[in-house]
């Protein structure tokens, strides 16, 4: 997509995972801010589909945009009560951002592991549902020969008996 990838990261197999992963990829990402490395950052994950399945998605984080200040601003208050800070501006400002890149890795490592987890479930499901059609497969032919057995007894049995009824005669 024309993107130049400067780091890979696993995804995340367990949920107690999540934060060191995302508290190293916030060090990393200022570290190479710092030395002014990237001036973009994105981040490219899983997402679960309603249903089943995932997508995958592509969130630009760094650096905040036009497009997400205008998405904050259109984000209605939950209270009548306006918020206010306490203490200095910036400092706060640059905690919240700090707070929101962290909870939006957050949720991206946690999209990527419930995927993965729902594709992982879905195979399970679908492997079930095939072992069961074998096995339903397997009890058939069984039946059919067993049965095919012991066809075969009673015509040997019966024309035996068939054999010594007119040998009597």
């Amino acid at each position: 997509m024309g993107f130049n990838i400067t780091q890979h990261y696993a995804a995340p197999n367990d949920v107690s995972t999540i934060t060191p992963l995302v508290q190293q990829i916030l060090i990393k990402s200022e570290e190479c801010h710092e030395k002014q490395e990237i001036h973009e950052f994105y981040i490219f994950h899983n997402q679960p589909k309603p249903g089943a399945g995932y997508q995958q998605v592509m969130q630009r984080f760094l650096p905040l945009d036009e497009k997400w200040k205008d998405d904050l601003q259109k984000l209605k208050w939950p209270t009548k009560l306006p918020p206010q800070i306490a203490g200095a501006a910036k400092p706060t400002l640059l905690e919240l951002i700090s707070s929101y890149l962290f909870v939006s890795l957050f949720k991206s490592c946690a999209e990527s592991l419930a995927s993965e987890n729902a594709s992982r479930l879905d195979a399970m499901q679908r492997a079930e549902k095939n072992i069961g059609d074998l096995l339903d497969d397997l009890n058939n032919k069984y039946h059919r020969l067993r049965q095919s057995s012991i066809d075969e007894e009673l015509f040997d049995v019966v024309a035996g008996f068939e054999a010594l009824k007119s040998e009597a005669k």
